[in-house]
């Protein structure tokens, strides 16, 4: 029985959409043929139909955006404002500012855009100096708008560097292999920060195409060996065992293609460095799962002193233990 329907109330079942969960709803869930959940732990879902202002949200694109790009829009800022600035010093002529030495057009801008530069920044080495009322009020609101944009750019920085996140490494494939007595879907994660997580709690939902031949799709959520840890300091392998109550019991890789499966992954913590809880999500798809293997050791030797490390570069490495048509999961017969 999956979550949907344990969470219907029995007399509204015929009336509910049963794929009313996760925040995906029934449409998605039925039409969407790309992976709901990329890698990265983006949705392949696109919302649209707000205009251009209302949909515009630069904090939040700044606060989310890569590294490389928000330096590089910081610094376009930062020429693309010099540059209006130097056009418009370079506008008011000679006699508004004494001090210009080039000669040609280029040479003329290239002093205001500098002139802008130390404007901007507040530096005023006295090469160059206004004189006239239109230079004065032209410096007077480049002063302003630099003092501005230095306070705007200081504190996206500072919360750039105090949001708390998870930091959190999963392994490229996922593997269904021998599990004690039975057949376990496995993957692992690893922080890779040095700060430690506590209270660190993992989800798994298996979504796939409901055996009905409705075409909807179902998320059920598969149980674990261990759903949570109180320490984390080195790597966490999280297990599914496939029994005789699980989704996956007596599925094969073909049948996981047949489902559509996806293997929703939800990691969440509490980060010790800032007392707050952080999450990160990632998913699994059948071409990402390898059957019939185990992960390779991660633990290098002890040192003379007895200490333990792990080698996080063999997080993705696995080893074949069985061919690759490997038996049905939760089979004995494939342990």
């Amino acid at each position: 029985m999956s979550l949907l329907e344990t969470q219907t109330p029995p007399a509204a079942s015929s009336t509910v959409d049963p794929n009313l969960d996760l925040g995906f709803g029934g449409v998605v869930a039925r039409e969407s043929r790309r992976r709901l959940l990329n890698r990265d732990g983006s949705f392949n879902v696109v919302r649209g139909g707000l205009s251009f202002f209302r949909s515009l949200s630069p904090y939040h694109y700044l606060l989310t955006a890569s590294w490389p790009r928000f330096l590089g829009l910081v610094v376009l800022f930062y020429l693309a404002t010099n540059t209006l600035f130097g056009l418009g010093f370079l506008a008011l002529g000679r006699g508004e500012i004494v001090g210009m030495h080039g000669v040609t057009l280029v040479g003329r801008f290239l002093d205001c855009f500098f002139f802008s530069v130390q404007t901007f920044a507040t530096i005023g080495y006295g090469g160059m100096q206004p004189v006239g009322l239109a230079a004065n009020v032209l410096v007077a609101v480049e002063s302003l708008v630099g003092l501005l944009g230095f306070a705007l750019a200081t504190g996206i920085l500072f919360s750039r560097f105090s949001q708390p996140t998870a930091c959190v490494m999963f392994s490229e494939q996922a593997i269904i292999s021998p599990y004690r007595d039975v057949t376990g879907f496995e993957f692992r994660v690893v922080n890779i920060r040095r700060n430690e997580m506590i209270q660190v709690e993992a989800q798994v939902l298996l979504v796939r195409y409901r055996l009905d031949g409705s075409g909807n799709r179902e998320f059920l959520p598969l149980k674990l060996e261990r759903d949570r840890v109180v320490f984390f300091p080195l790597a966490w392998t999280i297990v599914h065992p496939i029994d005789a109550e699980s989704p996956l019991y007596g599925a094969t890789p073909k049948t996981l293609e047949e489902w559509d499966a996806e293997f929703l992954v939800l990691f969440s913590g509490i980060d010790e460095t800032f007392a707050q809880r952080v999450h990160t999500r990632s998913s699994y798809k059948p071409h990402e799962i390898v059957w019939g293997a185990r992960f390779s050791n991660l633990f290098n030797p002890p040192t003379p002193e007895g200490v333990l490390s792990i080698d996080i570069n063999r997080l993705h490495q696995i080893e074949r233990q069985l061919p690759a048509a490997a038996a049905p999961a939760g089979d004995p017969a494939g342990s």
